[in-house]
Parts: C-alpha cells; structure tokens; sequence
C-alpha cells in the first residue's frame, strides 16, 4: 500500500481501519501537503447507505469553519467503465497525533486544555445548528503540537432536517437519547459530560441505554448508580467535579443551558489549573 498511487496522492502509510472504511496518510503531487484520505467502497446497493452517509459528512463539513474541528476539502466518487460509483474519497485535514483513547494518561491541566478547546469547537457547530451526536474519546484527535480536533460528522445532525434512527454510541448517550432518538445541544453537553468523566476517572458513567431488559434506566435508578467525579477521582478540583456532574445530568433542563456556558467554565479551570509552560499542550512528550 505504501508507495502506491490514487489520483494525484501517493500513499504513505494506513492510519486506520473501520468495518466500511480505510483512512490513508496520502502526500499530494500538486501542491505536495499530507492528508487524510478516508476510502470508502461501495460494492452492492446496500452498501450505497455508505455513499449517503458520506456525502452527508461532507455538507456537514462545509458548515463548519474552526480550528477544532476537522477540516473535509473534497469528495470524490470514482466510477468503473460502466460509470457505478465503485468508492467513495474524502479528503480530510491530517493531523498528526492520537485520538484520546489512545493517547497516555494527561495530566489535570493538559485535560481541562483539551476539554475547552472541545467545548469551543462545539459552540460554533452549535451556532451553526449542527449536533455532533457522537462526542467521545475516539472522536477527539490531539497532535503532537497541541492541537484538539473533532472528528467524524457521520452522525451528526442538522437542525431542522429529518431524522429516522437512535444516534450516537450507548456508552456516551443522553438519556433522551437513548430513549427518544433526540439529538440537540442538550445531548451533545451529555456526551461531553461523559468524554470528560472517562477522562478524568478512567471509568464510564452508568449507561442509560438500558437497566437490564434492554430497557432504558429511569431517573431514579441513573441516581443510584452513579458515581460521582470527586468519589472516584478525590483529587479533581471542585469546581471541575461540579460541572462534569451537571453535565451528565439525567434530565436535560438541569444541565448547563449552552455549551458557551461549559466553555466559559473550562476556560477559567485552565487560568486556575495551568501554572506555567511545562504544563501547556504543546508540551506533550510522545
């Protein structure tokens, strides 16, 4: 694969594989920049599902313009001799760096950097009436030198536009998302909530997909089971124990009202949390 050509990109290594897709480090010929080429194969017409959701990712893409979030340039629809699209290409931004479920153990000051820099990128998706979904470790990509980017769109959705399935990953999901499907600002301070407290405790918060049965849990017994952030981790800051705990609120209207609102709060922990330099991001020892 190294080596090998598509189009005007060289490939230079696999970064990734999922169970529809293969995400390529690719240099370009025209302007010689390195990318991130996700390959997406569409053998049959059920796997045009995959076009869709592709093409989705892309407009989504195109609404979004911020430093935290990833950057999609192009889509491409290679064709065989009898013109059926036979791929899906997107080109995405590459980062140079490790999703957050991969990466090792971050000190207090780092997390709360990386956890505004999140909250950041996620008020501009929100002003522009997009909801990610499917905020969570793996979706978060820090580089070497620092950078915080949000990935993958392939759930997200747009305000006002239909929407026909339960979305997001069991583990992270709002209540109201697992129960109704809903997916809003709400839902996406939720996932936040529960990126955060894997984070910072190395452990899940109790799923609200279900309480045994397959059905989902209810409020009092979200309550019971739920282990606050200064019990498991003692040596978290108040004030950040307080605000992962509102976030991952069972009803909705007891969280934070705004994603600005998390961010702001985030945003005065790295005042108080980061002491100097050797505990920026960019600091990072790989």
């Amino acid at each position: 694969m190294p080596g090998q050509r598509i189009g005007t990109f060289t490939v230079l290594r696999t970064l990734g594989k999922g169970a529809h897709s293969t995400i390529l480090h690719v240099r370009c010929s025209n302007d010689s920049r390195q990318y991130a080429l996700k390959v997406v194969p569409i053998e049959s017409k059920e796997s045009l599902k995959f076009l869709t959701q592709a093409q989705h990712e892309f407009r989504v893409a195109q609404m979004l313009d911020h430093k935290n979030l990833i950057k999609i340039y192009a889509l491409e629809t290679p064709r065989d001799w009898l013109f059926r699209i036979r791929k899906v290409h997107l080109l995405i931004e590459f980062v140079n760096g490790l999703t957050l479920d991969k990466v090792k153990p971050l000190s207090l000051p780092r997390l709360v950097q990386v956890f505004e820099k999140v909250a950041a990128g996620m008020v501009q998706m929100h002003r522009r009436g997009v909801y990610h979904a499917d905020l969570k470790p793996n979706n978060i990509m820090l580089s070497k030198t620092g950078e915080v980017k949000i990935l993958d769109y392939g759930l997200a959705w747009i305000k006002g536009e239909p929407k026909d399935r339960v979305q997001g990953t069991p583990e992270y999901m709002a209540p109201e998302q697992a129960r109704q499907g809903t997916v809003n600002e709400g839902t996406d301070l939720y996932n936040l909530g529960a990126t955060m407290y894997r984070l910072v405790t190395f452990r899940l918060p109790p799923s609200p997909v279900s309480a045994g049965e397959g059905m989902p849990m209810n409020a009092k017994t979200f309550k019971s089971v739920y282990k606050p952030v200064q019990e498991v981790a003692p040596q978290t800051p108040v004030a950040l124990c307080n605000l992962i705990n509102q976030c991952l609120s069972f009803n909705a209207n007891q969280r934070p009202e705004r994603m600005s609102e998390v961010q702001r709060a985030l945003d005065h922990l790295v005042e108080k949390l980061v002491k100097g330099p050797e505990e920026r991001l960019e600091t990072i020892e790989w």
